[in-house]
């Protein structure tokens, strides 16, 4: 007898130790998380002021207001990584006596904000771009831009595309939603000096007539800042706003829960962001004649087996009620 229960206190306690270390390395790995991030976004903000400074001479020097519009989109590359450096430190700290669930939802906030800003910014470089084809039109000569304006673009294309690829490959490592949308804004960046290589070279090569295709070039980099900035608001906002995980991922939940053969009917699921990690909370049946200690040995082993599932720092709320044999058999007869 004793040493069954010697053995029964063995398993329980290596169970123990085991989701000990897991939480150990869950913190060890938010810590260097932390680190990779700010290691990144301090890159990315060097880059993104040499280039803003850059391309705000080569504007001005160069007679080009899509090399303009681009500067200012430069501006807000290095505004945001600020705000994610900021945010990101807030977001790693753990949980405290007034934060239970942690602080990650400041990763999702600051994530609202570089669309914001991104959003702003498209707007303002729309409206100086419709009021320069407008003068244009109405019989205002515009001044042609020079190789000063072509080659910050095409020094802009080749610095925005690699801080992009290299971001984008550290953000799903670390998966960590503010940094996807900063290298979201590093593509927008690249992408809206392409437009603006192009209409800095027809505005230059084609003559006088085709001087407008500079704003133009501007107007349509605004409109692709815009559809970023929309859809990084929009995500964001819905985290803030408790909505609940994708269909496959509750799916993949409800998976894992019905793995274990003494769980039945889950039911109550309700899932939801915050920050980089999750929260799962659901209702579960199990047998009333189970003891405390075998129910919550069966609860720990479903818990492991979610955080080994979706990160070590997932929060998880499991409310269980027992299953009364004998009151389902009298509904079945009666």
């Amino acid at each position: 007898m004793n040493s069954k229960v010697n053995i029964n206190d063995k398993i329980r306690g290596s169970l123990i130790a085991g989701a000990g270390v897991k939480m150990v390395m869950g913190f060890a790995n938010e810590v260097n998380r932390e680190k990779e991030i700010y290691k990144l976004t301090l890159w990315g903000s060097f880059v993104n002021f040499l280039l803003l400074v850059f391309k705000f001479v080569a504007g001005f020097v160069g007679n080009s207001a899509a090399m303009i519009a681009d500067a200012v989109h430069s501006l807000s590359d290095f505004i945001t990584d600020i705000i994610v450096i900021l945010f990101v430190r807030v977001s790693s700290m753990p949980k405290d006596e007034n934060h239970h669930y942690g602080h990650g939802k400041y990763e999702t906030l600051a994530t609202a904000i570089i669309g914001v800003v991104l959003f702003a910014v498209g707007v303002g470089i729309l409206v100086n771009a419709v009021e320069t084809i407008i003068d244009f039109f109405h019989g205002k000569e515009l001044a042609a831009p020079n190789i000063w304006a072509l080659g910050a673009a095409a020094v802009s294309i080749v610095f925005k595309e690699a801080l992009y690829q290299y971001t984008v490959y550290k953000g799903k490592n670390l998966n960590s939603n503010a940094v996807m949308a900063n290298a979201w804004h590093h593509r927008s960046d690249a992408l809206s000096s392409i437009g603006t290589l192009l209409g800095i070279s027809g505005a230059m090569f084609l003559g006088e007539k085709w001087r407008v295709l500079d704003p133009i070039a501007a107007f349509l980099v605004s409109i692709f800042i815009l559809k970023v900035a929309i859809e990084l608001t929009k995500t964001s906002l819905e985290e803030l706003l408790e909505k609940s995980l994708p269909k496959k991922t509750q799916e993949k939940i409800l998976n894992i829960i019905h793995s274990f053969p003494e769980v039945k009917s889950p039911h109550n699921l309700r899932t939801r962001h915050i920050g980089s990690n999750i929260a799962i909370e659901f209702h579960i049946r199990m047998d009333g004649n189970l003891s405390l200690n075998e129910v919550h040995e069966i609860t720990k082993r479903m818990e492991n087996a979610l955080k080994a599932e979706f990160g070590p720092l997932t929060h998880i709320g499991i409310h269980m009620e027992p299953i009364n044999h004998e009151k389902e058999a009298k509904k079945k007869i009666f």
